[in-house]
């Protein structure tokens, strides 16, 4: 049962508190720490299906808590960033978006709940519904999204004490980073609502009383 794996897998549940209570701490080195744990994370997310698949020990341990690990880590890096862009419009501002509007936040957060909801209803069913292309997309933009927003907040705390106030360089790159968080931001609205009509379309069937279709 305790493969590495699934180690990795409660590792990866064991430091999500870390992301979210770090990046309430002032100054860019507690940012950017989050960033190295929440890069961490995002890469054992990816090694642990990889070794299960490879080494024959896909359990239904790792089956349970891979997912559950998933949605762990996207609440606690969504309710910091959700948080400090409110509290810190001034210093953390977004170009085009300002802050990280909460509906996105719930809608980001949503469609893990329907889909985990759907996988359930689908299960019931007789239909094991697995990661698809589209969902994977959807992690990948979103963690893209996450790092990219950390290492914004961390860049904009350093500024100061830097003595980067007025620097030609630091100018450009904020204007870089900040649309990029912003296209990012975007990008991981519009795969997060793809993915989840991806999902419904091809288990359509499920939605009838008398036939199924997996995925």
């Amino acid at each position: 049962m305790w493969t590495l794996p699934n180690v990795l897998t409660v590792a990866r549940i064991l430091i999500t508190p870390v992301v979210a209570l770090l990046p309430f701490i002032e100054g860019y080195w507690p940012k950017l720490v989050t960033l190295v744990v929440f890069i961490i994370a995002s890469i054992s997310d990816v090694l642990d299906g990889r070794l299960a698949r490879q080494r024959n020990q896909v359990t239904d341990l790792g089956k349970l808590l891979d997912p559950i690990a998933d949605k762990l880590l996207l609440l606690a890096t969504l309710i910091p960033i959700y948080w400090i862009s409110q509290e810190r419009q001034d210093l953390y501002g977004i170009p085009v978006w300002g802050s990280i509007p909460l509906w996105v936040c719930l809608l980001l957060l949503g469609r893990e709940l329907a889909m985990t909801v759907f996988r359930w209803y689908a299960k019931a069913r007789g239909v094991i519904i697995s990661a698809g292309r589209s969902g994977k997309l959807k992690t990948t933009i979103q963690a893209i999204f996450i790092g990219a927003t950390i290492a914004w907040f961390a860049f904009r705390d350093a500024i100061q004490p830097m003595g980067w106030e007025g620097n030609r360089f630091a100018r450009l790159w904020t204007q870089f980073h900040g649309g990029f968080v912003a296209v990012t931001l975007a990008g991981a609205l519009f795969v997060t609502l793809y993915s989840f009509g991806v999902y419904l379309y091809r288990n359509r069937a499920l939605f009838n009383s008398t036939s199924s279709h997996s995925d």
